[in-house]
């Protein structure tokens, strides 16, 4: 029996680029129909354009593909989290419905796969993106790697293969502040990378506003690293220490010198609004772990699916 590979594509108004994925994507299972079934699984993350309408007539002409219309905008993350519930096949693969992941880089992580690696991840040799983006995401994979309890490779995304025993294990894992790419460094198994080129978009503009972005960098700093809190402690006792100085210098002074009046109300007026800004940062912090212990508790729901369409349905 031929083996079948899934594939995981999270909508987000990308109606203009779907019918030209779909045609691209059936070029790659053409190519490896001798070896291989497919299923694609379009999870539509609440769009506001008529991506849900594309879909659905996708849906109706191939009986391998399933749509996931969710009942609102959950997030990538929760998108691609629906996609690994549904799917069945004996390796999925992530990519992103903008056409940015050329799908004939699929061909070469199926091949790794077939080499035994069980976790594919494509990394990105060059990306059509802005100096400024493509800075602030180098910046932002240095710190998390120099912070992570687990080894997470920079210049990759959630396009990557993975293996039916990796997605087993992850499914198993419920948290509800998801960073995938971290989820499957942290389970381990054998990995292996494919350098890829990333495409300028097909059309129109990222969704990732700087406040989604923001969200993603702190849930993989916040959800594989207590770096944040051993700083908070660390930053605290240095201040304990200054403070400490501080005060053997105004006795040294009282005794030795008979030095009662300090000059300089500026410099009190600044150490105390530091104090302040020092405190603050470290309820922030405390207040960030407590507020995701929270979420976990009550465990909502990662996504809610709305409507599941197929050829039948």
């Amino acid at each position: 029996m031929r083996k079948k590979i899934s594939y995981i594509f999270p909508v987000y108004n990308n109606q203009p680029s779907l019918e030209l994925l779909y045609k691209e994507m059936r070029k790659i299972t053409d190519k490896v129909a001798k070896k291989y079934t497919y299923e694609f699984c379009f999870v539509n993350d609440g769009s506001r354009d008529a991506s849900i309408d594309t879909l659905r007539v996708l849906a109706k002409k191939d009986k391998n593909v399933v749509v996931l219309h969710l009942s609102r905008n959950f997030g990538h993350q929760a998108a691609v989290t629906a996609g690994l519930d549904r799917v069945t096949g004996d390796a999925v693969i992530i990519m992103d419905a903008d056409l940015q992941d050329p799908p004939a880089v699929c061909l070469e992580l199926i091949e790794s796969w077939e080499q035994g690696n069980q976790v594919v991840y494509a990394q990105r040799r060059t990306r059509q993106d802005s100096f400024l983006k493509r800075l602030t995401a180098n910046v932002y994979y240095r710190i998390l790697a120099s912070m992570s309890s687990v080894d997470i490779p920079r210049n990759t995304g959630d396009f990557r293969l993975v293996d039916r025993k990796v997605v087993d294990v992850v499914k198993e894992m419920k948290e509800y502040h998801r960073f995938l790419r971290g989820m499957f460094s942290f389970v381990g198994f054998k990995h292996a990378a494919v350098p890829f080129d990333r495409h300028a978009r097909h059309a129109g503009k990222s969704e990732y506003t700087v406040k989604k972005l923001i969200k993603l960098a702190k849930d993989g700093i916040f959800g594989f690293s207590d770096a944040p809190l051993r700083f908070v402690a660390r930053l605290g006792y240095f201040v304990s220490v200054l403070s400490v100085v501080g005060i053997l210098y105004a006795l040294i002074l009282r005794i030795f010198f008979s030095y009662i009046t300090v000059p300089g109300w500026t410099m009190i007026v600044v150490a105390i609004f530091f104090m302040g800004g020092v405190q603050l940062i470290m309820l922030g912090v405390i207040g960030e772990y407590i507020g995701r212990i929270y979420n976990e508790v009550r465990r909502r729901p990662n996504y809610v699916v709305a409507e599941e369409i197929t050829a039948e349905k």
